[in-house]
């Protein structure tokens, strides 16, 4: 018994159009992994409490640019590539000069002439000098005497703190003495993005989404 098989139509038309179906749904697939993966990354940042800036900070390259091909690629990376390793790795900090880093308490304003606050700066824009007190348990501290509370006129709630006029100096009242940095030898940044485990899901991903987009028709 001998069985013929014979392929009706134009062998080269089908090919050809088969493998242009393979690079539409190749190039799609990886486009929507992609932007998944950035986008994900970004969500994971924002649920972190790192702010939308950082999370913006995420980018989505596709290779080629443009047209379609079955070699297409995809690459996903941040432009503050220190920041978000130290948060996805766990990294610890440490003083460039050895000795203490200087982590702002509520009490200290966020920017001070322009800058994120600093102790040098912060000394130079309120004119004072910080008191350093040494513990032995827990972090030490710099601290701004002879302060004054400002609360808000209308809420009565707490505004800051500023440096007394020289007459409430002079008189003693209402001064206060507040904690404006914790002294601690290192810190380590805590692990609050996943990159590598993303990264894989949508990996496994794309052969599924190959097919999806390989059965619409094209």
């Amino acid at each position: 018994m001998r069985l013929t098989a014979a392929f009706e139509g134009n062998l080269k038309q089908f090919l050809e159009t088969e493998i242009d179906r393979a690079e539409i749904a190749v190039t799609a697939a990886v486009k929507e992994a992609t932007t998944g993966l950035k986008n994900r990354m970004s969500a994971q940042v924002t649920a972190a409490g790192l702010g939308t800036r950082l999370a913006r900070t995420w980018r989505g390259d596709v290779y080629p640019q443009r047209g379609r091909s079955l070699h297409a690629a995809g690459e996903v990376y941040t432009k503050a590539e220190k920041i978000q390793s130290g948060f996805d790795e766990g990294t610890v900090i440490r003083s460039k000069d050895g000795f203490w880093l200087a982590i702002p308490t509520p009490n200290a304003p966020k920017r001070v002439m322009g800058q994120k606050v600093t102790p040098g700066n912060f000394e130079r824009a309120r004119g004072i000098r910080l008191q350093f007190v040494y513990r032995k348990h827990g972090p030490s501290l710099l601290v701004a005497n002879q302060m004054r509370a400002s609360y808000s006129r209308k809420t009565g709630e707490l505004r800051g703190f500023r440096k007394a006029s020289q007459r409430s100096r002079d008189t003693g009242r209402g001064l206060t003495s507040v904690v404006m940095f914790w002294l601690v030898p290192q810190v380590k940044m805590p692990k609050l993005i996943r990159f590598d485990s993303e990264a894989a899901n949508w990996h496994r991903k794309l052969p599924r989404l190959v097919l999806k987009y390989w059965s619409n028709k094209n």
